[in-house]
């Protein structure tokens, strides 16, 4: 009985977005965003002036970390979402568990999703422009969408002039009892990796899957990658080459180990042509006709 009157009091307390247009403008939207692609979006439009709270994938740009988390987008809790006293929650359905939505939703806390998936570059592109629309950028989302496009114009004529595909292979975690969280084809960093010439080494049935040292020893990638959590636990390239099915890898007995951030490599967005420009200079070995 004390949650459910916490919850109404908060939820009484927030919702400035059912004010009259005086209380409106003395007390404007606050807005809880859940979904990492969504706030770089956001944050790239100039429209962030009204984010309260992010989910903690969120971590793209380093000032959204000035903001409070509401903690992992598919273990949310109520209490941590309303004490933010939101106006506005946008979420992009990866959200969860379906209680805590339910329970949102039963009181009345308006949510924004948006329809295009941002799965591949026209959706991507579709996804920035449906935001802009949203936050009356539209002028911004345009010109996002350009650059991107001549990022990948760019990115893509230099891939068609390589003379080779290198075999990567991206460690998503580091490693726990030498099995690895990996990146697979079916993932959206495997987008990437092709379109900056290269190719996932690892295939797999998700996008992101624990395998073991000997499955990553047998693809013998050229070039490793791992992501920041990883590397920076790890500490020096020495170290990582010392690992469980790495060691007699072509990447690490050429040094092509690399670290990466983890956001730029799971979702797209206004970035990917850059993302995809950077890929290129590591993965590449001087291998262009």
């Amino acid at each position: 009985m004390k949650k459910l009157f916490f919850l109404t009091f908060l939820v009484a307390t927030a919702c400035g977005r059912f004010a009259n247009k005086d209380e409106k403008q003395s007390n404007p939207e606050r807005i809880v965003c859940i979904a990492k692609q969504y706030n770089e979006i956001i944050y790239a439009l100039g429209a962030e002036q009204n984010l309260v709270a992010v989910d903690l994938s969120s971590t793209y740009p380093p000032a959204i970390k000035a903001l409070p988390s509401v903690g992992y987008h598919r273990a949310l809790s109520a209490e941590g979402i309303l004490s933010t006293k939101p106006t506005l929650l946008i979420h992009d359905n990866n959200v969860g568990p379906e209680t805590v939505m339910k329970q949102l939703t039963d009181l009345k806390i308006p949510m924004e999703v948006f329809e295009a998936k941002g799965d591949d570059i026209p959706s991507a592109k579709q996804l920035i422009r449906e935001i802009g629309i949203y936050f009356h950028r539209e002028n911004r989302a345009d010109s996002l969408n350009r650059k991107l496009d001549a990022d990948m114009e760019k990115a893509l004529q230099a891939a068609a002039q390589l003379k080779d595909k290198p075999k990567v292979s991206i460690i998503h975690f580091g490693r726990a009892n030498n099995v690895y969280l990996t990146m697979t084809k079916k993932s959206t960093s495997a987008k990437l990796i092709e379109w900056a010439g290269g190719e996932i080494s690892l295939d797999g049935e998700r996008g992101m899957m624990q395998l073991s040292a000997e499955v990553i020893a047998q693809s013998d990638p050229d070039v490793l990658l791992l992501t920041d959590f990883g590397y920076d636990q790890l500490g020096s390239l020495e170290e990582i080459k010392k690992l469980p099915g790495i060691a007699g890898t072509k990447a690490a007995k050429s040094n092509r180990i690399f670290r990466v951030e983890e956001h730029d490599l799971v979702y797209l967005g206004p970035r990917t042509g850059e993302i995809v420009l950077m890929l290129q200079q590591l993965i590449r070995k001087e291998n262009v006709q």
